[in-house]
């Protein structure tokens, strides 16, 4: 049985397959919930798959990102939207139970244990190989287990990369010896810092910033930028802002880590400002970016420059190549595990109607083979209070790519619906719009609750729903939703 190990944690592997040198039609190097799927399409196909795992069955979004982050915070959301309800918000004034808590949390990360994972994708018929999976060449592919044995796969159809990617350090003086925070770390933590410092103004940031402050740590966040979350509206980062500083958060914009420092291991760590200030914390997480895992990936065997992402067509097939495909995070089209199954989704039919000699047209862009909400329709929710959950293009993003368009801001506090669900409720909702074909390119919404509104949207603008339909998509009333109506209400004019 071999043992894994991660920080302050141990995990149990389960046996890797015996044979040394076999033949499949798909070999997968990553069984995250990208592989999984890619896995699942290939094996409901008939054909048969390796799938190759260096780490735990499930990938980071099962114990390092999506669960645990989202078992974190819903207490921490449960608890402030109760306030805000009268007759309920004097019954949850106390602090949050920390042990509780991270209980909760230690369970949706399945106590870092992938025995669930595995037997589920032995159930499916793929063949699980335990250790490192490098390209060697053309459909060849080696894995290294833990204990030195090394098996040769070959693929008859495809190979599928879905290693995903890595936290990225910056290269400062000092943060080696510091031993930050990655996500990985902010989510599987055991104990809550006294002080924690956040560096960086996205998703992750704000997340973890939201966390651990009302788990009872003082976060200070230090952003480079001008405010927090960058990639989506204005107005989204201001109102997280906003909530995070009410919360106790002390939110630093324009500012940059120059140098970390730690004295002695238990001891404070330390951040040298280029402001010429300093910032003393118990522990620092850097939120600052991702790389692709494709440093080992044996990618100069094939002609491709190791440590790269990978650039792929709709069919997530690596561009140049005819049995390559590189799947989820790995070629930079969209970093979120739905976006990634999605992808998985397309390449497994994509993989499968190639083996079968089926034809495949690449341009068909509403087809079963081609990622196209990758381009014009990627949804994403930060799970901070309030809520900020966008798709398609932001306002800025859609006048830069060279759309006439029109943005249509409404507040959400005046929505019948938003006044029942929280007192004092403070959101913001926005469409943009086409004007020359009247459609929709982009929704953000920011407010409690606002998550489950997200899906409505995806839709109008995969769909490309003209906003005349649109007006005979009746919400319900009295909810959220019907800001809907007063969105449209006021395009009209």
């Amino acid at each position: 049985m071999a043992v894994a190990h991660t920080r302050d944690q141990t995990v149990r592997m389960t046996e890797v397959v015996e044979n040394t040198e076999t033949e499949y039609d798909v070999v997968v190097i990553g069984a995250g919930p990208v592989g999984e799927n890619v896995a699942e399409r290939t094996r409901a196909a008939g054909l048969s798959t390796a799938v190759i795992e260096s780490e735990l069955i499930g990938g980071e979004c099962s114990y390092w990102a999506c669960m645990p982050s989202k078992a974190l915070l819903r207490p921490v959301v449960a608890r402030a939207d109760a306030r805000r309800v009268p007759g309920l918000s004097a019954a949850v004034e106390g602090p949050l139970d920390t042990d509780a808590v991270l209980a909760h949390r230690d369970t949706y990360a399945s106590h870092w244990k992938d025995d669930g994972q595995a037997g589920w994708l032995e159930g499916i018929g793929a063949h699980i190989y335990r250790g490192v999976g490098r390209l060697t060449g053309t459909r060849q592919v080696s894995v290294t287990t833990r204990e030195g044995t090394e098996h040769r796969l070959t693929a008859r159809h495809a190979v599928a990369v879905c290693t995903g990617s890595r936290a990225v350090l910056p290269d400062l003086p000092g943060v080696p010896e510091a031993r930050p925070w990655t996500s990985r770390e902010a989510t599987s933590a055991k104990e809550v810092p006294r002080r924690l410092i956040v560096v960086g103004g996205g998703v992750v940031g704000v997340e973890m910033a939201t966390v651990w402050q009302a788990l009872g740590a003082q976060v200070t966040m230090l952003i480079r930028g001008k405010g927090l979350l960058p990639a989506m509206e204005p107005f989204a980062g201001e109102l997280v802002a906003d909530a995070l500083t009410e919360a106790g958060a002390v939110i630093r914009t324009g500012v940059s880590a120059t140098a970390v420092r730690r004295a002695a291991p238990d001891g404070p760590v330390t951040v040298e400002l280029d402001d010429g200030g300093q910032q003393e914390a118990d522990e620092i997480l850097f939120a600052t970016g991702r790389a692709p895992r494709t440093d080992d990936l044996g990618l100069d065997t094939v002609g491709l420059r190791p440590g790269s992402w990978l650039d792929v067509d709709d069919s997530c097939r690596v561009r140049g190549s005819t049995w390559l495909y590189a799947v989820g995070d790995v070629n930079h089209r969209a970093l979120l595990t739905h976006q990634g199954k999605y992808q998985a989704r397309i390449a497994g039919a994509a993989i499968t109607a190639r083996a079968q000699g089926a034809p495949l047209l690449e341009s068909d862009r509403w087809g079963a083979h081609a990622a196209t909400a990758d381009h014009a329709a990627v949804p994403q929710v930060v799970f901070t209070d309030p809520e900020a959950a966008s798709v398609g293009l932001t306002l800025r993003a859609a006048e830069e790519a060279g759309h006439r368009v029109r943005a249509v801001d409404y507040d959400l506090a005046s929505v019948a619906g938003s006044g029942l669900y929280a007192q004092d409720y403070r959101g913001r909702a926005r469409m943009v719009v086409d004007l020359d074909r009247e459609i929709l390119l982009g929704v953000t919404f920011v407010g409690p609750g606002i998550g489950e509104l997200l899906h409505s949207a995806t839709i109008a603008v995969a769909g490309e729903v003209p906003i005349d339909r649109l007006w005979h998509a009746v919400p319900a009333y009295p909810t959220i939703s019907e800001v809907w109506l007063r969105l449209l209400e006021t395009y009209r004019g």
